[in-house]
């Protein structure tokens, strides 16, 4: 404990700079020395232990849209770096979305509904899997991977691209689906919501992403060497926060005229393309995930379970 004190006082003041930056006038943080000094240093320590500075240790950090993701893994990317000295590059699957153009392109070839960003196939998988590959290699040379600009919908201008230029100790990778699993047969045949019946009555989109899950999507998550689930009471939660975020997006985008910010209608409607894969990790990723983050209906951490 005493450990963990120290580490607090050394990372205090960069986590809560961060937290304040996320914030809104109408949306502050509650609890945040507590959610870090009881549950995100004492993960960092885990993180720590299990980590082998010979090669990167690969963190995946998942759960529903509206989570918190970005703030969870920035605030363990700060604890990481200053306290351990250790060198941390942070992620997002959702840095990895085709582009646009290549979405429209998809929606025509296989179903109208992966022009929509999100599921498994709307991301550039190969993409993913050469970061994977060259980051490990032992021969590592600079490395410039791109960033999302969820406001226009595409990829910002490769000028805004991450650079790395040094193999990290420690590698985390968030997504709202990282870690998904395949489902069976039988449950993928049951529509679990009005999109679905209306625009996949014959079941294309939900079995080509369901594939894409079962193939090259297994072979990404199976070389995490942990995955973190930040899990949440329900669905409908998920959307409450999701409309929350949304606002925020549309507060810090308002002097940009380009901006594709979404209504509520929009943002609804969006999520439907989610909750099939969501609501299958509900149930199964617990069962399998290294560290489940169990948050309450007020969007602060409730416990965190330890699995190995």
């Amino acid at each position: 404990m005493q450990q963990f004190s120290l580490c607090f006082d050394k990372v205090k003041k960069d986590c809560l700079k961060f937290i304040k930056s996320q914030e809104t006038k109408a949306d502050k943080f509650k609890n945040k020395e507590r959610m870090i000094k009881t549950f995100l240093i004492p993960l960092c320590f885990w993180i720590n232990k299990k980590a082998d500075k010979k090669k990167p240790y690969f963190v995946g950090l998942a759960g529903g849209q509206g989570t918190g993701k970005t703030t969870t893994s920035s605030l363990i990317k700060i604890i990481l770096s200053k306290y351990f000295k250790l060198n941390v590059f942070r992620i997002s699957i959702d840095d990895f979305y085709k582009t646009r153009k290549e979405r429209i392109s998809l929606s025509k070839r296989v179903h109208p509904m992966l022009l929509t960003r999100g599921v498994p196939g709307t991301h550039d998988i190969n993409m993913m899997l050469n970061f994977f590959k060259n980051v490990k290699s032992k021969k590592f040379k600079r490395l410039k991977l791109p960033t999302f600009n969820k406001a226009i919908d595409d990829r910002f201008n490769k000028k805004k691209w991450y650079d790395l230029k040094k193999r990290p100790d420690v590698i985390i990778f968030e997504g709202w689906c990282v870690g998904a699993k395949s489902e069976k047969r039988n449950t993928l045949k049951k529509t679990i919501n009005k999109m679905e019946k209306i625009k996949d009555q014959k079941h294309i989109w939900r079995k080509f992403v369901n594939n894409q899950l079962k193939s090259k999507y297994k072979k990404l998550y199976s070389q995490l060497n942990c995955l973190i689930y930040l899990k949440a009471k329900d669905f409908s939660l998920l959307q409450k926060w999701r409309l929350k975020q949304e606002r925020k997006l549309w507060i810090k985008s308002k002097k940009n005229s380009n901006s594709k910010i979404m209504s509520k209608a929009d943002v609804l409607s969006f999520m439907q393309t989610y909750q099939r894969i969501t609501q299958n990790m509900f149930r199964h990723t617990p069962k399998y995930a290294s560290i489940i983050i169990n948050l309450n209906s007020n969007h602060q951490i409730k416990s965190a379970v330890y699995k190995r």
